[in-house]
């Protein structure tokens, strides 16, 4: 099956199944892309708003339901409205942006009443209860996607045959590879795993000049032809002028460089920390989809450890713990006993200041990758921006797909020519939906079809 380059360049190289896909696109409207998030003591953040109950608490938990929003730009577009700093707001996770996504959000400090006067386009808030615990990353279990694949030109017989055999494939392996997905680079613009390595590299204009500058053929013309005046003019009052208001981010970076032209680590640092945090991450990521896309190609178990694997344990919720141990060849019978009873999973480094890498084969292809990336672990430590260094840490290289249904397949209600499925299913917090539809579908441009 023929990789794109676009996919290729985020580190993903391969499939795990052989079944033809079902082509089609995804997000051809936000309700195509619904996304509902599952804390770890089964509370669900619902699209649509409950009844509040009356007791009291440090933080007020409230359901945050968006469309076709960012997160963090609706997180601080909250904040401005009720007059609080943003990091008053905790939330366990960023959702898609192209999509309709509810989660859960903590306020310190603030009051039904309050979130009552919030007007936001969009955004809808809805207080759920009280707590004693901000929400966080911790409390996280994972998401329920339900996804419409529109435009599919198969007949639907043949739809639901190979969804079927798809699904089937994916359930013997035990679930998806659990590649980071195409937002964590950004879909449109996949850059943030550039501007990231540049930052490792120490070299703080080259990433601002990335991040404002590097077009793309499917963003917005006005975006586009910003970015490529900005090159041929290096003019950042100009630039500030002339990009669009949308691009919030890229303007808080200008109106810095307007009154600081060579000032590129204070441009940085005018992007929320998160975001800066996301950047290093995402060629974390990057290295990470590129070690498992080369374990896949040399056909190295997913679902079973081999010498010098890292095994990590499941806990009580069926979530990876964050240590692991590796596989020797007295441990290795008892860490496969282990995983066949779904009490752990192998894991491969997402690579950091304090993680070591694997041994064995899989650590051969790991060490081989950053010889080729030219970068080490102690790049991490990223000592020109302190606070975005990752000490690293073991990620599963197995997304269990969970609840999984898929509707029958209909006429697109919006193309009657071509026909429609819908798919549901559940996910482990830092799993992305896209990669388990990207086995369905096989889609031959990733941005057409929406990722």
């Amino acid at each position: 099956m023929k990789i794109q380059e676009t996919e290729k360049n985020l580190g993903i190289s391969v499939y795990v199944t052989r079944t033809s896909g079902i082509g089609g696109a995804i997000r051809r409207q936000p309700e195509d892309f619904v996304v509902e998030e599952v804390l770890i003591n089964g509370a669900k953040a619902f699209a649509t708003p409950l009844e509040f109950p009356s007791q009291l608490g440090r933080y007020l938990v409230c359901a945050l339901v968006k469309r076709n929003r960012d997160t963090l730009l609706a997180v601080r577009a909250i904040a401005q409205e009720l007059g609080i700093n943003h990091e008053r707001i905790g939330i366990a996770g960023i959702k898609d942006t192209k999509a309709v996504t509810a989660q859960h959000i903590s306020l310190y400090g603030v009051r039904p009443k309050e979130i009552s006067h919030l007007r936001l386009k969009n955004v809808n808030v809805y207080p759920l209860r009280y707590a004693e615990e901000k929400i966080s990353t911790k409390l996280l279990f994972g998401n329920q996607f339900a996804a419409v694949i529109r435009s599919i030109s198969l007949e639907k017989r043949n739809v639901k045959k190979l969804v079927n055999a798809t699904r089937s494939e994916l359930s013997a392996l035990g679930g998806a590879p659990n590649f980071f997905g195409h937002q964590r680079f950004g879909t449109v613009r996949p850059i943030t795993h550039s501007v990231g390595r540049a930052i490792l590299e120490g070299n703080l204009e080259k990433a601002v000049f990335i991040f404002l500058t590097r077009s793309s053929k499917h963003e917005h013309p006005a975006a586009r032809e910003a970015r490529e005046r900005l090159i041929q003019t290096n003019d950042f009052h100009e630039a500030l002028n002339g990009f669009p208001t949308y691009l919030k981010y890229e303007r808080l970076m200008l109106k810095h460089l307007v009154s600081y032209k060579k000032d590129f680590l204070g441009a940085l640092r005018e992007l929320p920390l998160r975001l800066r945090k996301l950047f290093v991450q995402a060629f974390q990521s990057y290295l990470f989809n590129k070690f498992l896309s080369e374990r896949i190609r040399q056909e190295i178990k997913l679902n079973e450890a081999c010498i010098g694997d890292f095994v990590v344990s499941l806990d009580e919720h069926c979530l990876p713990q964050e240590n692991g141990q590796t596989a020797t060849v007295n441990l290795l019978s008892r860490v496969n006993k282990a995983i066949k009873e779904r009490k752990a999973c192998v894991a491969i480094p997402l690579v950091g200041f304090k993680q070591a890498l694997s041994s064995g084969v899989q650590g051969e292809i790991e060490q081989k990758i950053l010889e080729e990336e030219n970068v080490k672990p102690e790049d991490f430590q990223v000592s020109t921006m302190r606070e975005v260094g990752v000490a690293g840490g073991l990620r599963a290289i197995l997304a269990p797909i969970m609840d999984f249904v898929a509707d029958t397949p209909r006429s697109d209600s919006e193309n009657l020519l071509r026909n429609e499925v819908k798919l549901r299913f559940a996910l482990r917090r830092g799993s992305y939906a896209t990669i388990p539809l990207r086995e369905f579908m096989k889609p031959r441009n990733v941005i057409e079809a929406g990722f």
